[in-house]
């Protein structure tokens, strides 16, 4: 008896504590991004004409990245479709859901043209166009390389065919189901090997960084900065002063309590670089708030993959970036376009490491080909806007859930008020006795709703 009293006792102690855990496998990742950034700004500087010699390394980067974008398009779409489908059909909530999803990514979008278009980062840089026919400086190991990665495949048929695909999939109705699970694998395969490839992003913003540098010296590192403060500034507004705004305006809660309450989310967000590491958490936060289970079980699974507030800046901001360091930039009917693009590209590919920079590709390819080679200069500082950009697509996703609750009446008002005031504190122990893996009934509602993709790191 005192044994089994002591493996019980055993037990709880790990229930109630964290086990501790080593480095993630992304964290080396982004401090080799980081050195690499660095190395390359001083090889940059130091070296200008050995570092323009590198250029071939970012290009070589930015070919196996372009390799990707036709399954990731093709496979994102047709399973975004598919998610779609069976969000509304959840009723009232879902359909409010993705309305209010869609209007507050096309606005994060359209704020990210705005910002862009009054900073115009990137400006004066002049690099190079990138040509994909042009052999590279007469070099014959470099031409053999690059002739081994595949060539890419047209975006904007990809695209086509795939709405028509995912449309004729979700008229086919349970007949479809088996398809969207074979295109369910079929991405985890093609985000398995993304991930691959991003492991190549140190050796990419090394080559990319340390030629521009030496093209342009100084002022390549001031536009880069120049972006990244601009970013910042414009998600911490994006949520202080509009989804604060709509939330105090909707509920009457303040932003501040409510971020406070998600603190640990934040936390846990900023030291992984992912949103989709605080969901659970998330989940059983908004349910703890007053949020009603079904609602929360709809709109957190449901805005993971389309209400990406972050991304949707990072994108078009990036994408001007890119237009004005290589001296083209876009005109505003190319932005237009440029953004109709984005709106239905960025869906579906939430949390997977390199999705957010293969759709910036993709939109480049589709309307200027030629600046694809601006691409490698964003891997370098694309790390260090994905704490913001994770960020941001968080707090959307919370501000959407209470938002909702209050509009379909699914949401204890006097609860929120209580908890948001330490009244009521958040039980850590629900958490740590699953692990994070789930909280409940609306754990199994949210699993119900999402996109029936396979999970993939």
């Amino acid at each position: 008896m005192a044994s089994q009293r002591g493996e019980s006792a055993a037990q709880d102690d790990t229930l109630t504590k964290p086990r501790r855990k080593g480095l993630d496998k992304s964290h080396y990742l982004y401090m080799a991004v980081i050195v690499a950034v660095i190395l390359g700004a001083v090889v940059g500087l130091l070296f200008p004409e050995f570092a323009k010699s590198l250029k071939p390394v970012g290009d070589g980067f930015v070919k196996l990245i372009k390799m990707m974008i036709g399954p990731v398009i093709f496979c994102t779409i047709v399973l975004g479709i598919g998610s779609i489908a069976k969000a509304a059909t959840v009723g009232k909530v879902g359909g409010l859901a993705l309305i209010y999803f869609m209007i507050m990514s096309t606005f994060a979008l359209a704020i990210g043209l705005v910002v862009g278009n009054l900073i115009h980062p990137g400006e004066g840089l002049n690099l190079a166009p990138y040509d994909p026919n042009k052999k590279a400086a007469a070099d014959s190991t470099v031409d053999f390389l690059m002739s081994i990665i595949p060539g890419d495949i047209p975006v904007l048929p990809t695209l086509f065919a795939a709405i028509l695909v995912g449309f004729a999939v979700q008229k086919m109705g349970p007949q479809g189901a088996p398809i969207l699970k074979a295109v369910g694998y079929a991405q985890a395969l093609v985000f398995r090997i993304l991930i691959m490839i991003m492991w190549l992003a140190p050796l990419g913003a090394f080559g990319a960084i340390a030629a521009v540098v030496g093209a342009t010296g100084v002022q390549a590192i001031f536009s880069m900065f120049t972006l990244m403060a601009a970013f910042y500034i414009t998600c911490a507004l994006f949520i202080i002063v509009i989804l604060g705004g709509m939330l105090k305006v909707v509920t009457g809660v303040n932003i501040f309590k409510l971020m406070k309450y998600l603190a640990r989310e934040y936390l846990l967000i900023f030291s992984t670089s992912s949103s989709e590491a605080a969901l659970p958490r998330l989940i059983a936060k908004m349910e703890h708030l007053g949020v009603s289970k079904p609602v929360v079980g709809v709109t957190v699974p449901t805005g993971y993959s389309f209400n990406l507030d972050g991304t949707a800046i990072y994108l078009t901001m990036a994408a001007l970036f890119v237009a004005n360091a290589m001296g083209t930039p876009l005109d505003l009917g190319e932005q237009v376009s440029l953004l109709v693009f984005m709106i239905i590209a960025s869906k579906g590919a939430a949390g997977v490491t390199g999705a957010g920079l293969a759709t910036l590709a993709a939109g480049l390819q589709a309307h200027a080909p030629q600046l694809l080679g601006g691409v490698g200069m964003i891997v370098g500082i694309d790390r260090f806007m994905s704490e913001a950009r994770a960020l941001t697509n968080f707090t959307g996703n919370a501000v959407a859930t209470v938002l909702i609750g209050t509009w379909v009446k699914e949401i204890d008002g006097e609860r929120v008020d209580r908890v948001l005031a330490g009244a009521e504190p958040f039980d850590e122990v629900t958490m740590l006795a699953g692990h994070g893996q789930g909280h409940g009934p609306a754990q199994e509602a949210a699993s119900e709703t999402a996109p029936a993709v396979p999970a993939s790191a």
